[in-house]
């Protein structure tokens, strides 16, 4: 697909599946803005795909109103940036409660706010959320509380610019050959003594295909949002996850 002329704003750009939406975005032809806390990594996506690296922090009000002043208007807005951290839900203190709603749920409104503040007219919002944002997952309920968040707020705002030319949708993959995906391998390793084989397939065996999914796939899923053949897809939540749920 053409999107040039298009201007995108990716959160969480500097690795796994943000540096892979840079990638694919800038090929099909977009003006792709990255952001995200780590300057190096963003820099260093930036380099493989001709996007412009902005700093930012979006648990952060202030920065994230910063980070759209500095980027301009953008048509195509996605709220990718995210953390996972697991533990018992009775183990569960309240900083890491809080850590989790702040950047998976509080950053997602604040990008999609902001977004839609300065969207000059078409435009696209694409959350990235996750399988966990449509059923429960044990050992991770702030994660699972803030992704059903995502969707909620997804649906929400669906409604309020479904008579403009602008649509609102949440990305739900399951298990992503990314960095975070490695990082649950490794808590599964210490909770359990397994080896990383061992750790990996408990993670794939969650998904009938008994695969993780690959960055791209989640890309094309996404330039598919933005074709004028999605304009009917408004408030969905779509799960990639090989037939999971």
């Amino acid at each position: 697909m053409n999107l040039a002329g298009k201007h995108v704003l990716i959160t969480g750009g500097g690795s796994g599946i943000g540096a892979d939406l840079a990638r694919g975005f800038a090929e099909a032809g977009a003006e792709v803005v990255i952001a995200g806390r780590r300057m190096e990594a963003l820099e260093a996506v930036a380099a493989k795909t001709g996007a412009r690296a902005i700093q930012a922090d979006v648990t952060d009000e202030e920065s994230v109103v910063r980070l759209f002043a500095e980027a301009g208007p953008c048509d195509i807005v996605i709220a990718n940036a995210g953390a996972a951290e697991s533990a018992p839900f009775t183990k569960t203190s309240l900083a890491q409660w809080q850590a989790m709603l702040g950047v998976n749920l509080t950053g997602t409104f604040l990008t999609f706010r902001e977004g839609l503040r300065q969207m000059p007219g078409w435009g696209r919002l694409i959350a990235i959320a996750s399988i966990a944002g449509l059923r429960g997952h044990p050992y991770v309920a702030p994660y699972v509380a803030a992704k059903h968040g995502v969707v909620g707020l997804t649906r929400a705002v669906a409604l309020e610019v479904a008579k403009r030319e602008i649509t609102v949708n949440a990305i739900c993959p399951g298990y992503v050959a990314t960095e975070m995906t490695e990082r649950s391998v490794a808590n599964i390793r210490a909770r359990t003594g397994m080896d990383a084989a061992g750790a990996l397939a408990a993670l794939t065996k969650t998904s009938p295909q008994n695969r993780l999914i690959e960055p791209p796939e989640i890309t094309s899923l996404a330039l598919w949002l933005c074709s004028d053949a999605a304009r009917g897809m408004n408030g969905q939540a779509l799960m990639l996850a090989g037939g999971d749920g």
